[in-house]
């Protein structure tokens, strides 16, 4: 485990170097190349396990040695192309912490920052989808904080708003979104989302959940929007 003073250099070096770099192009410097290196061996032993689960909880032990490189960037950073820091938005995705990957993606998003070419899609896809995904699984737990992961699917929806991405993704979005403030007992809020959701893609499988709404609104005496 690193010392409290050997992360503060990290974040303080990883911080400068971000500061310094061109945006759009590479990222260098002492701790990105440190990063970099460690990444392939993490990536290289998290290639060698079967099991998700094992996998996902092998990136929770790891991530934490990548955390002062990540605050470092985001506290300085311009916009230089950051494998290392996009590959962290993902980890932290899949561990859970989907308050440090939003505030990954805000930065990535802002400065548009492409994800490594492995993962097959871009920047706004990525987070979009994977926190719906996420988010899903999160609220399926018995201790699930409903208001939090509104909120989560919230401020996701606020990054990436107005950016192209394909139909059925933004449509997970909305309907993971609408599942969430349903679980927060949000009724109005759930039935919008699940409504955008229908209208970017038929077969998002939420007609049924929009009629139970719909019927629990007019028991609550309110008015289901048409």
């Amino acid at each position: 485990m690193k010392s409290p003073a050997r992360k503060h250099y990290e974040q303080v070096t990883a911080a400068k170097a971000a500061g310094a770099a061109t945006p759009g192009q590479q990222q260098a410097g002492e701790q990105y190349e440190l990063h970099a290196a460690a990444l392939y061996d993490a990536t290289r032993t998290l290639k060698s396990i079967k099991s998700i689960q094992a996998k996902i909880e092998k990136k929770r032990e790891l991530l934490p040695d990548f955390l002062p490189y990540v605050e470092g960037v985001l506290s300085e950073g311009n916009g230089a192309k950051d494998d290392v820091l996009m590959t962290m938005m993902v980890w932290c995705i899949d561990v859970g912490d989907f308050e440090k990957a939003l505030a990954i993606g805000a930065y990535a998003v802002k400065h548009n920052i492409d994800t490594p070419d492995r993962y097959a899609r871009d920047t706004v896809s990525i987070l979009a989808e994977e926190i719906a995904e996420g988010v899903k699984s999160a609220l399926a737990k018995e201790d699930a904080d409903a208001d939090a992961l509104a909120n989560v699917m919230a401020r996701a929806a606020a990054i990436v708003d107005n950016h192209d991405m394909h139909d059925e993704i933004k449509a997970k979005l909305h309907k993971t979104y609408g599942y969430a403030l349903r679980a927060a007992e949000d009724v109005e809020g759930a039935l919008d989302q699940l409504k955008a959701a229908l209208a970017l893609d038929e077969r998002i499988g939420v007609k049924q959940d929009i009629q139970r709404l719909e019927s629990q609104l007019k028991k609550q005496g309110g008015q289901a929007k048409a």
